[in-house]
Order: C-alpha cells, then structure tokens, then sequence
C-alpha cells in the first residue's frame, strides 16, 4: 500500500477546504449594493474598476486584504436591461489577473429572471491584491446589481 507523505496531505486538506468552508458575502448588509456598469459604446467593456459598495466605498480588496481569498458564488440581482447579454470579468492586480469570466442573459422575454447564482471555482486571489471588474453589455452604459460569496484560506 502506498504511503501519503505531507504535500499528499496538504493537497488533502486544501480540497477539503474547497469543498467544506463557511463562506462571507460581499456586501455584508442587506441596504448595500454593488453595482457594475457596461462600458460604451455597446459591447465594449468598460475600464478596469475597483469592486466596491455603492455610496460608501467599502471594497471587496479591504475584505481579502490578510488572506488569500476564492470567490466561490456570484449573484446577478438586477439588471438596468432585461434581456440582454452581458460579460462579466473580475480579475486582481496591475496586470489583471483574470480569476472569473462569466457571460449571462436574463429578463422576463427569455423566461429567466434577473435574479441568477452561479458557482464559481475562481483561481486564488493573493492576499493584498485589489480586486476589480469589468462588464460590457449588448447595451451602452448597462449596468447589473450583483453580489459575491467567498471564503479566504
């Protein structure tokens, strides 16, 4: 039989963690909200921007700042425009490491509501990394409401 050394163990430990974790939620507070606007014009992304709350400027960068962080969910809670497509890219650093690129679609036309949750198995984002997104939409200046789920390790 063979024997388990101790990176097997430490590659056993860190899927455990993948699978089983308590995750956070980005905004924490139910009156919050954190939205993401399409560049201009249509289908164009817009530039690169830090991820934060609307009117208060907490960033999601603030809250994996000591840890390493996955985001593991992302939730679409509203759209400016149903019915549309959307690409969503967020990605950490000065050079933009991508960690997630999701395309959706979602309205009353479609039969899809607004409201859509999407696993995640995002890379790591290292500790102390601003994180940021960008979006583009089939429509200039669209805009979608979302929130994450993510655990640091």
């Amino acid at each position: 039989m063979p024997q388990i050394g101790c990176a097997d163990l430490r590659l056993i430990d860190q899927l455990i963690l993948e699978m089983q974790h308590e995750s956070d939620i980005f905004p924490e507070d139910t009156d919050e909200a954190v939205t993401f606007t399409a560049g201009a014009p249509a289908n164009t992304f817009g530039s690169w921007a830090e991820i934060a709350v609307d009117g208060n400027g907490t960033t999601f960068s603030s809250k994996v700042a000591t840890e390493n962080a996955h985001i593991s969910g992302i939730l679409i809670e509203d759209l400016s425009d149903k019915d549309k497509r959307y690409l969503l890219e967020i990605a950490h650093g000065a050079d933009k490491t991508n960690v997630l690129r999701h395309r959706f679609l979602s309205g009353e036309v479609k039969k899809l509501e607004a409201v859509q949750f999407m696993r995640i198995r995002a890379e790591d984002i290292p500790a102390g990394e601003t994180v940021y997104y960008r979006l583009k939409c089939e429509t200039a200046g669209a805009t979608c409401e979302i929130s994450l789920r993510y655990h640091t390790h």
